[in-house]
This record gives C-alpha cells, sequence and structure tokens, in this order.
C-alpha cells in the first residue's frame, strides 16, 4: 500500500546572465531618466524640477519673504522626491550659487557655500524663496500647459517639465554622469542664446555657423577669458562635443619705480580659489617656476589674487603663460550635450538641435495655453449669454425664482425665444441648452447665483461690453491656433520679453566671459625663467647637493659633515639643468636655480627626488642638448644614449638602463670620438669602433666586453688616429699612440692593459 504524495510543481530557472541584465537596464534606465540627464526642453533634472515646483506650491515669489531651507527640502522630500533630504539641500544651494549657476534660480539667504569650496551652512540656518527668472520658467502651469503625473506616492501631481519661457539647458547649463553615458553643458548668455531663438523662427534651416556667430561660446558665472579658437568652437556645437579652454583674466599692476605685480580678476569655472592659492604656492616651494616669487589672497566680495615675480625684468606674458600651463589658472571645460529629447530618449545633440527641441516646446506650451483659454473663454461666453438673457427677461425670471419649486428646472425648460422681451433685442441668443432658446445647467446655474445689486442697468452693459470683448479674443486665438506663423510670432513676442527683462542691457545679463586668441607658452626656454648666474654645485659621499655662488676653485677647501666627504663638484649656472645618475638606471633632473644655497651643508639629494634609499648616485653631470652619451652597466652591457632622452619630468626620475639584481649603473660619459675604450676589473682593455653601438632611448644595451670573472670598470670614447690617453698619478697625462693591439670585435675578451695604465683601471 502506498501513500498519495503530491508532487511538486516543477521549478522554472530563469538564465543568471538575463536576470542581472533585465535588472541592471531597468536600473540604468532609472538613472538616465530621473537623475542624471537632464531634459532638452526645461533644461531640469526631476530634482531640480521638483525643489522649484515644490518653492512654488509654497508661494515663495521674488517678491515675498524667505522661508527656511529645511522646511523647503521637507517639502520636497515628503511630497515628490523621495530621496534623502542632504541630497535634496545641496541640489537647492547650487541652484543658489551665483558662482556656480549663470542664472541663479534660488534666491538664497544665508551661507550657501562660496568660490573658495566651502560648503553651504546646515539646512535650518539658510532660507531661500524663489527667483524671479524662476518664475518664468513655471509660467502657465495653472494654464494647463504641461502635462502632471501622480507623484510617487499617488497622493499629488507634479509637472512631467516645466513650460520654460527661456531655453535653461543653454542658459544655465548642466552636468551628469548616468549609467554608460554622461553629460557636460557649460552656461550660456541668454541674450545671445534668445538671438539665436529667434533667428531661428525666421529661417528654420539656419546654418550651424550662423548661430555661432550668434553665440560665440560659452557665459561662465566667474567670467574669465575663452581662449579656444573658433573653428573648434563650431566643431563642437555642431557635433555636440568638444572642449573649450578657458583662462583667468589677469592684468599687470604698476607700483611704481620699474616693479609690478599681476592682479588676477577672475578666475576659470568650477575652480576652488583656495585649491587654486595651493597650487600657485606649490610651485614656489617646489621652485617649478623660479620667476615666481609670492603669491596672495586679497580677495574679498570680488576676485583679487596677487601675483609677484621675482625680478622686475621678467616679461608677464611669458611668467603668466607658464602659470597657465602648470596650474588651473587655465582649464578646459569638456562639451557632452547629451540630453533626453522629449524626456524619453537620451541624443548627443547639436546646438541647433537643442534650440530646435526648445523652440518646439514653446509652442507646444502656446498651443496649449491658448486652447486652456480658449476653453475658459467658451464657458464665460455661455455664461455671459445666460444672464444677458435673463437681463433681457428680468421679471420672468424673478417670477420664476420666487414661485417655481425648481427653479433650476423651470430656467431650463423655458422657451425665452418666445418671451416678448425678444422682440426690442436685434441679436438672436440661443443658449446652449437642450433645445432652442433653452438655457444651459451652467447658464441656470449662474442665473441663480445672481445677486440682488447686480440687477442694475450698468451691469447689463458691462455684461455686453465683456461679451464682446471675449468673443475678440476668441476669434485671435482660434486664428493664432490655425497659423502656424502667427504661432512663431507670438512665440518670438514672448522671447522678446524675456530678453528685456533679462538681457545684456541687465546687470544679470551681461557678458561675463570674454574672448582671446591662446599665446603659445609650451616652448618658454628655462633661461628666459632664472636670471643667468654661475654656481659651483657640489655633492658629497652621502648624497648632500647645494650650490655655492659663482665658480669656486674645484680643489678649494669645503666642509661637510662629520663622517663626510667630496664626491662630485662642477662648474655651472642657474639655468643647467643637472642628472643625478642612480645606480639603478634612472636618470633624474634637478634645476640649478632651485639647489640649496652654500651657505649651510645642503640637503639630501633623496628629499629632492624620489631615489631610493638603497640606490647610490653612480654620477652627477650637467646636461647639455643634442648630446649623445654612453651608458653602461657594471655587466659590461651599454649603449648610446641621446640626451634629449634623459631628462625627466617628475621626481620619480625616469628608467634609462635596465639592469637586473645584483647589476648597477657603472657609468655615464659623453661621445667625443669615434671609438670606444673598455676596461674590466680583471684589467684586460678592449677597443671597437663606436659604430657598433646601438643608439636607443632606453634599455639594456649590448655586450662591450666578455667577462669571465668580475665586470666592467671604465669606459670611454676617443679618436682613434690621436690614440688614447689617461691620467697618471701625479697629474701627468700619458698617450698610447697606437691601439690596434688592443683592437677587436665588440663583446671579446680584449688584452692587458698598457704599461703604465693606472692601478684602479680608470681612464
Amino acid at each position: 500500500m502506498t501513500d498519495d504524495v503530491d508532487e511538486p510543481a516543477a521549478l522554472t530557472f530563469e538564465p543568471l546572465s538575463r536576470a542581472i541584465g533585465e535588472r541592471y537596464l531597468t536600473y540604468a534606465l532609472s538613472t538616465i531618466m530621473n537623475r542624471a540627464l537632464p531634459d532638452a526642453r526645461d533644461g531640469l533634472k526631476p530634482v531640480h524640477r521638483r525643489i522649484l515646483y515644490a518653492m512654488r506650491e509654497l508661494r515663495l515669489s521674488p517678491t515675498g519673504g524667505f522661508r527656511k531651507s529645511a522646511k523647503i527640502s521637507g517639502d520636497v522630500m515628503g511630497n515628490y522626491h523621495p530621496h534623502g533630504d542632504a541630497a535634496i539641500y545641496d541640489a537647492m544651494a547650487r541652484l543658489a550659487q551665483d558662482f556656480n549657476v549663470r542664472y541663479p534660480l534660488v534666491d538664497g539667504q544665508g551661507n550657501f557655500g562660496n568660490i573658495d569650496g566651502d560648503n553651504p551652512a546646515a539646512s535650518r540656518y539658510t532660507e531661500a524663496r524663489l527667483t524671479a527668472i524662476a518664475e518664468t520658467l513655471m509660467d502657465g502651469l495653472a494654464e494647463n500647459a504641461v502635462d502632471y503625473r501622480a507623484n510617487y506616492d499617488g497622493t499629488l501631481e507634479e509637472p512631467v517639465v516645466m513650460p520654460a519661457a527661456f531655453p535653461n539647458l543653454l542658459a544655465n547649463g548642466s552636468s551628469g554622469i548616468a549609467v554608460g553615458m554622461a553629460t557636460n553643458i557649460p552656461p550660456h548668455n541668454l541674450h545671445e542664446l534668445i538671438d539665436a531663438c529667434q533667428a531661428m523662427i525666421r529661417d528654420p534651416e539656419l546654418s550651424d555657423e550662423a548661430l555661432v556667430d550668434l553665440v560665440p561660446g560659452p557665459d561662465f558665472p566667474t567670467g574669465g577669458t575663452i581662449v579656444e579658437p573658433r573653428h573648434a568652437i563650431a566643431d563642437a556645437y555642431r557635433t555636440g562635443r568638444g572642449a573649450f579652454r578657458l583662462r583667468a583674466k589677469w592684468e599687470k599692476e604698476d607700483l611704481g619705480r620699474g616693479n609690478w605685480q599681476i592682479v588676477v580678476t577672475e578666475i576659470p569655472y568650477q575652480v576652488q580659489k583656495s585649491k587654486l592659492i595651493e597650487r600657485l604656492a606649490e610651485l614656489i616651494h617646489t621652485r617649478k617656476i623660479p620667476i615666481l616669487a609670492d603669491v596672495r589672497d586679497e580677495s574679498a566680495d570680488d576676485i583679487r589674487i596677487v601675483l609677484e615675480p621675482r625680478a622686475r625684468t621678467v616679461e608677464p606674458d611669458m611668467l603668466m603663460g607658464m602659470l597657465f600651463k602648470n596650474s588651473d589658472l587655465e582649464t578646459r571645460f569638456s562639451l557632452n550635450m547629451n540630453v533626453l529629447i522629449d524626456g524619453r530618449v537620451p541624443k548627443v545633440c547639436s546646438l541647433k538641435e537643442v534650440l530646435r527641441a526648445f523652440l518646439d516646446h514653446r509652442r507646444e506650451v502656446l498651443m496649449r495655453r491658448s486652447q486652456h483659454r480658449l476653453d475658459k473663454i467658451d464657458h464665460q461666453l455661455e455664461v455671459l449669454e445666460g444672464l444677458i438673457t435673463a437681463f433681457l427677461n428680468l421679471d420672468r425670471v424673478i417670477d420664476i425664482i420666487r414661485y417655481d419649486e425648481s427653479p433650476k428646472r423651470a430656467l431650463m425648460a423655458e422657451d425665452w425665444n418666445s418671451s416678448p422681451a425678444k422682440a426690442t433685442s436685434e441679436e438672436d441668443y440661443v443658449g446652449p441648452g437642450e433645445g432652442p432658446g433653452s438655457l444651459s445647467e451652467v447658464q441656470a446655474e449662474a442665473i441663480l447665483n445672481l445677486r440682488l445689486r447686480s440687477l442694475r442697468r450698468l451691469e447689463e452693459m458691462e455684461l455686453l461690453a465683456e461679451r464682446d470683448a471675449l468673443t475678440l479674443e476668441r476669434a485671435d486665438l482660434i486664428a493664432l491656433l490655425e497659423s502656424p506663423a502667427r504661432q512663431w510670432k507670438a512665440i518670438g513676442k514672448e522671447l522678446a520679453g524675456i530678453q528685456k527683462t533679462f538681457g545684456k542691457s541687465t546687470a544679470l545679463g551681461a557678458r561675463r566671459s570674454t574672448f582671446a586668441e591662446a599665446g603659445i607658452v609650451e616652448d618658454v626656454p628655462l633661461e628666459a625663467m632664472i636670471e643667468r648666474e654661475p654656481i659651483t654645485v657640489i655633492c658629497s659621499k652621502m648624497g648632500w647637493i647645494r650650490a655655492m655662488k659663482g665658480h669656486v676653485s674645484l680643489d678649494s677647501d669645503v666642509k661637510f659633515k662629520d663622517g663626510d666627504g667630496p664626491r662630485f663638484m662642477l662648474h655651472a649656472e642657474t639655468t643647467d639643468k643637472l642628472l643625478v645618475i642612480g645606480s639603478n638606471g634612472r636618470f633624474y633632473t634637478l634645476i640649478g636655480a632651485n639647489l640649496p644655497g652654500g651657505r649651510g651643508m645642503g640637503d639630501p639629494v633623496r628629499l629632492m627626488v624620489d631615489l631610493p634609499n638603497e640606490v647610490e648616485i653612480t654620477d652627477l653631470i650637467i646636461w647639455r642638448p643634442g648630446e649623445k652619451w654612453l651608458i653602461a652597466s657594471t655587466a659590461g652591457d651599454g649603449f648610446i644614449l641621446p640626451s634629449d632622452e634623459a631628462l625627466a619630468q617628475t621626481k620619480a626620475g625616469k628608467a634609462v638602463l635596465t639592469v637586473k639584481d645584483g647589476v648597477q649603473t657603472a657609468l655615464v660619459r659623453r661621445v667625443a670620438g669615434d671609438h670606444v675604450a673598455v676596461v674590466g676589473d680583471n684589467r684586460k682593455v678592449l677597443v671597437f669602433p663606436l659604430a657598433e653601438l646601438p643608439e636607443m632611448p632606453r634599455g639594456k644595451g649590448v655586450r662591450l666586453q666578455k667577462y669571465k670573472d668580475g665586470g666592467l670598470s671604465d669606459a670611454i670614447t676617443f679618436n682613434i688616429a690621436d690614440g688614447l690617453s689617461w691620467q697618471m698619478e701625479g697629474g701627468r697625462t700619458r698617450r698610447e699612440p697606437d691601439m690596434s693591439e688592443w683592437s677587436g670585435a665588440r663583446a671579446t675578451a680584449g688584452r692587458m692593459a698598457p704599461r703604465g695604465f693606472p692601478r684602479d683601471n680608470r681612464f
């Protein structure tokens, strides 16, 4: 006997890749449409739209009082935006920052942050209200200008898009990072944008080149000078992608007696002034720009950054050119005009496409507002027709109201065309009721709601005048709805009104960013930045380096720390670049003007460059352009190195010679001749043509000499016709004119050194 057991239903499994793909796609779409990308029509993201709408609902008009920011962000979060109040307050605070938003949409009272990068005060300490230009974004919300949708819990409604009386997307710009896409749009001048809109209304096929004539470039709230070439700006606006180079605005301030200083009055957009000052101070401390002596921040309500040159003979343009290259006094603002078309489709648009989306939206708003007004007029005319009928038949109306049990029904059932009073009227008032001459329910209700004081002759005249005026307005609206030309004319008139209120004739609308051509600053020679003076560079065995003024005798007595002594001593100039060659095969670059003075013991080289503690200094040489060097390792490998490949741009140095464990950099010698002489620890000398060595920018090189034991001791280049010379003890020089006995192929062992060759195996 077996028990009947219900078998479990078959389980269905969904592939993990499909499940993750569908869920991530849902998240991506939500991020793109509801968080990161602005709408091309009103230029707003949902959080900004909800902030403005909530402030409108709180009646925070520009002429009214302020409300606590905590109250505003609380209403936005509770009614429309189910996200954190901190994020909502940050978004609202940014709309109030005149250094971030070209045309602020929120009027803030209190600490809303500053250009130094300080954060706004807590929302309980600040207050806000709408600005006048923000109101124009919402003008028409009460006239069915846009669609509404339910809020997140279905208890309220919010607008899908704002009516937007001006092209806010381009006027204030936008930035955001979505999933797989991003947007970055700079602010522009509203007056110029409206000029472009008017031109597109006149000529819908206006060329991109003509648009750039009207909108020459962005207009940043912090001003600055745009130095991007016109053709690059035109390409960026045509494709929707590009970049704008923006520089700080500066002027030379004369201090008298030949002295001067530079005053920066405008800094690039989105650059924090405090971090800019820190960067300039770092350039002074590291002596990366030796001609800059000091920087001071004398800013109050305006920007005033003072830059002092080290010498008055410095060219101001050259100094600023180096600062533009090495600091945020020059930045690049990337353009990526990725927006939502009709609030649904993300697309990288050109300037013309964005303006067209705005104009099409304005036309739709105009049509909807006109239709809304037409419906209101029709309703009002219906009421007026009923009221006029009541005045013409006043006695009968009073009689019905006094004696009829259901006056509303009686008024609607009465045939007013047969009334004797109609004989005195020149017009036939036929109400929109059920039959000829009857009143509609709306008209009957309006008659019943009449006040007794309105039953006078003057009121009847006013009704007739109002009816005539509404009839004319209705005819104009119908003509407007039927004529695209009249629609565009009305839109142009509205834009002209915005331009007059917020255009270039006002303090808010005047252009702030200017245009200029960028000078070439990439190839400024070091000699032009540093005053050229002779110095004597001294480096000790322990790696302490200093520079004494003038060319001191190289055999003079110099003091060192206890236990330390001389290693390198050479004559140079402040404009020279010095190469520190590490035993690890890396080259490190020092500037003669940046070396510590010779009064003390100097500073460790390891503090100036990132030279590891276990790495020794193999050599210290002066860099000269166009030279070639023989570089070799202790293993006997080497190559010819062009000097232009040896300069390091960072403190970490530049890897030149590749060495393995147990192998170090042996030497770096300037090439001067046609042959190479090599000597090993075994005192064997080999001479071979220089042409057998490859010229390389970096690497291990090729074998110079073969060794059974030991390694490379020294190498030198010379002219074979002049013979080989070396330094003897006591300062005498010996020359071997015929080196044929030691000549051989590269990478061979060679022969024992000539008689009298130094015991230290050095040439």
